[in-house]
């Protein structure tokens, strides 16, 4: 609590002066308050939670039937391959052409930046209204994409809206384009 200390006087004669009182305030029941609201807020707050991507895979049968599968339409798919040293090769369309007239698909070469995958990720769009991404991460020649590349890939399909898209292995076409084209 506060206290008023008197100061004695002084002796002299002449004029009273007015006595000074000095204040002593005890600062240790606010201290006390203070620490028990800290603990109370700390004690009832929540802390932040994990943000969490909603990924719906799909049932994986035994015996699937390839009649049962979807099909994908050559004009309307987008190849992306997960490279390793975080590299992100594409193609447009399939690579298994059914005729000899279909070119080979070109790989192109771009990475996870804003002006990288996102762009041609945002331009296709607008080309083809809704395409469909194959995600095949690359794994052969004991080179392997990372794991980070995968989550940054399912971030990009989240940040251009993306509809449809699939996480695939990668096909040895792929593999053999990939090496035909001396990417890796």
């Amino acid at each position: 609590m506060a206290e008023i200390q008197q100061k004695g006087d002084s002796g002299k004669g002449g004029k009273k002066r007015a006595k000074k009182m000095s204040t002593k305030i005890d600062m240790t029941p606010m201290v006390d308050l203070a620490f028990l609201l800290l603990t109370f807020f700390m004690l009832t707050t929540t802390f932040a939670k994990p943000n969490v991507m909603q990924l719906t895979m799909p049932v994986k049968e035994k015996n699937p039937n390839p009649e049962e599968q979807t099909k994908i339409k050559a004009s309307q798919a987008v190849t992306v391959i997960l490279a390793p040293d975080n590299k992100v090769f594409y193609f447009f369309g399939l690579n298994e052409p059914t005729d000899k007239s279909v070119p080979v698909p070109e790989i192109k070469v771009t990475d996870f930046s804003a002006n990288g995958i996102r762009k041609v990720l945002l331009d296709r769009k607008k080309q083809q209204p809704e395409p469909i991404i194959l995600i095949e991460p690359y794994v052969a020649d004991g080179k392997e994409a990372k794991y980070k590349n995968m989550v940054d890939i399912l971030d990009e399909m989240n940040i251009t809206d993306q509809k449809k898209y699939a996480l695939v292995n990668i096909s040895k076409k792929d593999v053999e384009l990939i090496k035909k084209q001396n990417l890796l």
